[in-house]
């Protein structure tokens, strides 16, 4: 049964944690991105972290992230000139002519860092807010849905795609 409301107020105890959690994810990612922007890391978009979380672990060539994130090798080649130019990322220097190899310069590992100092600080605000135990058992909740929908491995090997 379909239950309308009269009135234009979301009744948040009836949405589902889905819902929820993609609320609080896209909320955070705004604070975070707010602060990156304020730190003088303008003109990075969201999309651009799809890019930047195959390159943590290290060098990568265009081929090799266009396949990780399962878009063509034009639309990676796109993204990763946008971060060029923004000098997140620096092209290596040739190992195989057949090859461009691209890896986080050093103004992008500080980027990477100060995103990481901001969830955490946005991440003890929410803990202090609902109180250790309650943030506790809500972690292991979303995990818990996260595994029964098969995102466990993607999430460990940074294999998250952009949303289409």
């Amino acid at each position: 049964m379909v239950v309308r409301s009269s009135v234009n107020t979301v009744i948040l105890s009836r949405l589902d944690l889905p819902y929820l959690g993609f609320f609080l994810g896209l909320r955070v990612n705004e604070l975070v991105m707010e602060q990156t922007w304020k730190a003088g890391f303008r003109g990075l978009r969201d999309s651009h972290g799809y890019v930047i979380q195959h390159l943590i672990e290290g060098d990568r060539t265009i081929t090799e992230l266009a396949n990780r994130m399962d878009v063509t090798q034009q639309a990676a080649s796109k993204m990763i000139a946008e971060l060029v130019q923004l000098g997140i990322l620096e092209l290596v220097p040739a190992r195989d002519r057949r090859a461009k190899w691209v890896r986080l310069s050093n103004r992008g590992w500080r980027c990477v860092e100060l995103g990481r100092r901001s969830r955490a600080k946005i991440e003890s605000r929410i803990m202090r807010a609902a109180g250790k135990s309650k943030y506790e058992m809500a972690k292991l909740t979303v995990l818990s849905c996260l595994e029964s929908l098969g995102e466990i491995e993607r999430i460990r090997s940074r294999r998250i795609r952009a949303p289409r």
